[in-house]
């Protein structure tokens, strides 16, 4: 099955980015999100993204101005309607997600693939709020969407071979390179990444190291990016604390437990980069 028309459900910082990829390969896009406020975020997000890649002559003029054409952008949910591929990505929440996936299921094409970017919630349950749970997946981008390589695609219990091979290769007509992860909490990606993130907190929460030196320890010590600490900030504390708790539900294991420290933060609504406060302080 060859993907030409792609949905995108939500214009956030995930889906902005997915959009931006899909109609940099050619593809035509509709996102979608619930209000006019937030699909001109996802349009300046976009637009500032190929705007950078523009100035360091990683594209043309021309290639940014066929990215933008191709997608369109509505406040409805049915301009879906004739995808033949939507991958959703909204807030990290199963019910809404459900019910997102349950109207998108009655509306498009018997043939059409549905997709969640999750990052952690089961893909088999998901996929039960449709009737196409065989052409049903999980395709989890990673933040930023347009540097990072890698997609991790998720077959739920039902997912069938025909809906794997058109995910993969659209992942790779986007320039994507992919894993595959069984249909387990966390998957692989964050079954690894969230419990370093969590124990940074613990080791903050304890007095071991300041941020500072737990987040350069890490940094140089073991030749990441950037430290636990400041990757939280930018993934967003309240999507680390959703994480972990899918982790300790489905699980059962308390070494999944979120740190006390990291709900608190959450608590006070200090969430990371995006609301100007997290481990760290962040200016306008």
């Amino acid at each position: 099955m060859s993907i030409e028309k792609m949905g995108v459900v939500g214009a956030g910082q995930m889906g902005s980015g997915i959009a931006q990829v899909a109609a940099a390969a050619g593809l035509d896009v509709v996102v979608t999100d619930t209000s006019d406020e937030a699909l001109e975020r996802g349009k300046a997000a976009i637009d500032k993204s190929l705007s950078r890649l523009l100035k360091k002559e990683k594209i043309t003029a021309e290639d940014k101005d066929a990215t933008l054409g191709r997608i369109t952008w509505s406040t409805e949910l049915s301009a879906h309607k004739d995808r033949d591929f939507v991958v959703e990505a909204i807030v990290e929440n199963e019910a809404i997600k459900g019910s997102v996936f349950k109207q998108l299921d009655e509306m498009l094409a018997p043939e059409a693939i549905l997709a969640s970017n999750t990052s952690s919630i089961s893909i088999t349950r998901l996929a039960a709020h449709t009737s196409r749970p065989e052409r049903f997946i999980g395709m989890h981008f990673m933040n930023p969407v347009p540097l990072m390589k890698l997609v991790e695609v998720i077959r739920g219990i039902a997912t069938d071979d025909a809906t794997y091979a058109a995910t993969k290769e659209l992942a790779e007509k986007m320039g994507k390179t992919t894993t595959v992860s069984k249909d387990y909490p966390g998957f692989i990606a964050n079954r690894i990444l969230m419990p370093m993130i969590n124990e940074a907190f613990y080791a903050l929460m304890e007095g071991v190291g300041t941020a500072e030196d737990i987040d350069t320890t890490m940094k140089l010590g073991t030749n990441q990016p950037m430290g636990p600490l400041t990757l939280a900030d930018f993934i967003g504390l309240d999507t680390c604390l959703a994480i972990m708790e899918v982790l300790h539900d489905g699980l059962g294991d308390g070494k999944y437990r979120p740190c006390p420290l990291l709900r608190q933060h959450v608590d006070a609504g200090w969430m990371g980069r995006k609301s100007g406060r997290g481990v760290y302080a962040y200016d306008s």
